[in-house]
């Protein structure tokens, strides 16, 4: 599908923790529905209604309703999942606040569906919302969001993934539909080990852990691509799975073990993060560990492990964390009245809102809030998260929507959330030399 017009759009939020919409208005939505229509000149569709959303902060406006699918009870991401959720609701109340969209307010609440980290519920929970809601404000998982992804393309229905694979770079992948930010779990292993050569010294063994496929497959690739480049030779990739299903991770241990890294790359859940470096140095482990932004939960601090990570672990992360100085950072601890939530889940909740917020935007300016008019608004878009991540610019592939920067932190367990960040956004030389033509992994 073609999608010829190119917006630009931004959705910024002040540092005061006010969501500024220029395109914001507090006038009555008109006669819009499901089955389409057109609102105060704004053309609507399936997931847009001129009767207000049911927790509306203004009656007279509209609605738009936006579905999430995610791991809310029992699967491996549950503890991120959930405040990433709160997150995005409480962004879109903000929102709605602060005089919603040409007439509308968001509604995230009502087509919200735990799949518990499995594809076929990701499925059927999407068939269950899907007549329902204009877009996606998140799909959560890589594995869940390809089974649902051919449907999107029919339908025109644009998600925001609580995933990083690199296949969200390129037009095979996404389509013009995934609203991803400029980073993938490939880049941010091949980012992540300059990083580490810089701060240290440049390993001679490498090695990759984590779950096969998509995420674990998709960072031991960028570390082979890193390796490659910089004349590393030994490396050592180990898959594994989460704990609830696999057990345990002393498969993995005696793997690292016998073949001693340097650096050790992480894409994993924070509880296998917890037992492979506890049992790592508790037995004598020398090497250090680089962990994908998934790994970490501040509750690691409180466990048997917190003297191993707190002395061998750094995380990697695609936006800013809680102790950064954006403006972004700002609204969103504004929101939360100054007060930390649980974990990091949240900080990547609040940012996952703002290429979705400017899609939104963009469409209603140019006076079409049906799904396609969405869609068409994603070509060429420019967000830049106020400073809480790079800027990306829609609508390409490969490098030009991809820059790899990253914020490295360290445990610190007298900080909110427990990591400090080492400095700003960091991008390393590696990146920038390779080709990243295609995707570093399948799904």
């Amino acid at each position: 599908m073609s999608h010829p017009r190119r917006a630009t759009a931004t959705a910024s939020v002040a540092a005061a923790g006010i969501l500024a919409l220029a395109l914001a208005s507090c006038s009555a939505a008109g006669t819009s529905g499901t089955s389409g229509g057109t609102a105060g000149g704004i053309k609507t569709g399936p997931g847009v209604t001129k009767e207000p959303c049911p927790k509306a902060v203004d009656k007279t406006r509209g609605c738009i309703y936006l579905g999430v699918l995610s791991d809310l009870s029992e699967g491996p991401f549950a503890a991120l999942a959930v405040p990433i959720t709160d997150a995005q609701r409480a962004y879109w109340k903000k929102v709605n606040e602060s005089g919603g969209i040409s007439g509308y307010e968001v509604d995230i609440d009502t087509y919200t569906k735990d799949t518990k980290y499995q594809a076929a519920e990701h499925a059927k929970a999407y068939q269950q919302i899907k007549s329902n809601i204009l877009a996606l404000a998140q799909t959560l998982g890589t594995v869940n969001t390809a089974a649902i992804l051919p449907d999107m393309d029919a339908s025109d229905i644009v998600g925001v993934p609580a995933s990083w694979w690199s296949g969200y770079h390129f037009a095979d992948a996404g389509k013009g539909l995934i609203l991803a930010n400029g980073y993938s779990y490939c880049s941010e292993a091949v980012v992540g080990l300059d990083w580490y050569s810089e701060k240290n010294a440049k390993p001679t063994s490498v090695a990759a852990v984590g779950y096969p496929g998509d995420y674990g497959g998709d960072s031991a690739a960028g570390v082979k691509l890193w390796a490659e480049a910089n004349g590393v030779s030994k490396v050592t990739v180990v898959a594994t799975g989460p704990n609830q299903t696999r057990g345990n991770q002393d498969a993995v241990v005696s793997a690292l073990a016998q073949a001693a890294p340097d650096v050790v790359v992480l894409a994993v859940g924070p509880a296998e993060n917890a037992e492979i470096i506890g049992k790592l140095v508790a037995g004598g482990f020398k090497g250090r560990f680089m962990g994908s932004a998934p790994t970490w939960n501040p509750a690691l601090l409180q466990s048997a492990a917190a003297p191993a990570i707190s002395g061998r672990y750094h995380n990697m992360a695609m936006i800013e964390q809680w102790d950064g100085t954006s403006a972004a950072i700002a609204a969103m601890k504004s929101a939360l009245g100054g007060q930390p939530p649980k974990n990091n889940g949240y900080v990547i909740g609040w940012s996952m809102n703002y290429p979705m917020h400017a899609a939104l935007v963009a469409a209603a300016k140019a006076g079409d809030l049906t799904r396609a008019g969405v869609r068409k608004a994603v070509n060429g878009l420019v967000v830049t998260w106020d400073g809480m991540a790079s800027k990306v610019t829609y609508g390409g592939n490969g490098k030009s929507v991809a820059d790899g920067a990253m914020i490295v932190s360290a445990p610190d367990a007298a900080t909110p959330l427990g990591l400090k960040s080492t400095g700003g956004f960091y991008t390393g030389t590696t990146f920038a030399k390779l080709p990243y033509d295609k995707p570093c992994s399948t799904t």
